[in-house]
């Protein structure tokens, strides 16, 4: 279930806002396009932000007029930082586009034409690699899941916010497929309800057996011993472990550490953000409070009251049992298996 498609010059989303009710899906040909498109969340999740954000300085490339070099990467410049300022907590993002940039400067001699198919190639590429991370990701997080575990999931982890697969649920799938008897619990999600609406149609898709719960039934699933484990993506791992995730995460990772339940992140290794120390130097975005007082055109919170609406938060490293990643499964102290990982990816096109 891919969300996303690049052909003929044009880039095709899937219209995430209008699921499970109706299957859009709309064409977007200029970057503005594509960033609003990340702002207003008909694309979302980590994963898939960034393959689009990719895709999205290459239709800005496309729309730059000039034969002068100095004038089109100034241009390429501001495309990018306009694309970046769309979702500031997401890495992946900001990974992406800072990816393609550094490709197209490093092969700044060629002509323009040439350096816009360079920027669509590495964007292909990060395209088809992402599938084969999720894959990975699913192949080693699979080994931590027993036969009749119940997984509790929050927000959507899935093929739609990758380019296919899922990372946390690409962990559930891998399990499915290899025979292991599975089901999932999934949170509703509010206020944008990721869970209720998109988590359960994918494993619905699937065949994977599915209940959705509203987010304050989780502690009560767990004190019954009803779940077995969480897995979660992430949109920002800091260097110590600590992980930036849709918002409601924190509080699950809580309960599952009070009753003895193990905790997992899986991401790629592109969303850990190897420049920051600590979780309390992720930015959180604020959203429109709109999408807490109304749920699509119907008012549920009186009007004129005071309502705040971050979209993220962050889970401390000392409730996550592991984090699963496509080069391996990452324990604590995070701080020194990342530090590992790190070394190990120095010389190769992840960030440093």
């Amino acid at each position: 279930m891919r969300p996303l498609y690049f052909e003929n010059g044009v880039l095709r989303l899937i219209d995430q806002t209008k699921l499970p009710e109706e299957t859009i899906w709309r064409e977007y040909s200029s970057y503005d396009q594509v960033a609003k498109a990340i702002k207003d969340m008909i694309i979302r999740g980590a994963p898939a932000i960034g393959v689009t954000a990719a895709y999205g300085i290459v239709l800005g490339m496309n729309e730059i007029k000039t034969e002068d070099k100095d004038v089109f990467f100034k241009e390429v410049k501001r495309i990018a930082d306009e694309i970046k300022n769309t979702r500031p907590t997401a890495v992946n993002l900001f990974w992406a586009v800072d990816r393609v940039v550094n490709k197209v400067i490093d092969n700044r001699e060629k002509d323009i034409e040439g350096i816009i198919e360079i920027a669509l190639k590495e964007a292909r590429k990060m395209d088809e690699e992402d599938v084969q991370s999720n894959r990975k990701i699913g192949e080693l997080g699979s080994e931590l899941i027993r036969s009749g575990d119940t997984i509790l999931t929050h927000c959507n982890a899935g093929s739609l916010a990758t380019c296919d697969y899922g990372t946390a649920l690409g962990v559930v799938r891998a399990a499915h497929n290899a025979g292991k008897q599975v089901q999932v619990f999934a949170d509703e999600t509010r206020p944008y309800l990721q869970g209720s609406r998109l988590t359960a149609y994918e494993l619905m898709e699937d065949g994977i057996p599915v209940t959705v719960i509203c987010d304050n039934m989780a502690g009560y699933f767990m004190y019954t011993r009803q779940i077995n484990c969480c897995i979660v993506g992430a949109d920002r791992i800091a260097s110590n472990g600590d992980t930036a995730n849709k918002i409601g995460t924190y509080s699950i990772a809580v309960l599952a550490k009070e009753n003895n339940i193990p905790f997992y992140i899986a991401a790629p290794v592109s969303t850990i953000d190897f420049q920051i120390c600590c979780g309390r130097q992720i930015p959180i975005e604020e959203r429109d409070r709109r999408e807490v007082t109304h749920i699509h055109e119907h008012r549920i919170v009186p009007d004129g009251v005071n309502v705040r609406n971050p979209a993220f938060d962050v889970t401390p490293n000392r409730y996550i049992t592991a984090i699963i990643t496509d080069m391996g499964i990452l324990y604590p102290p995070f701080s020194e298996s990342i530090r590992k990982l790190r070394r190990r990816l120095t010389g190769t096109c992840c960030r440093e």
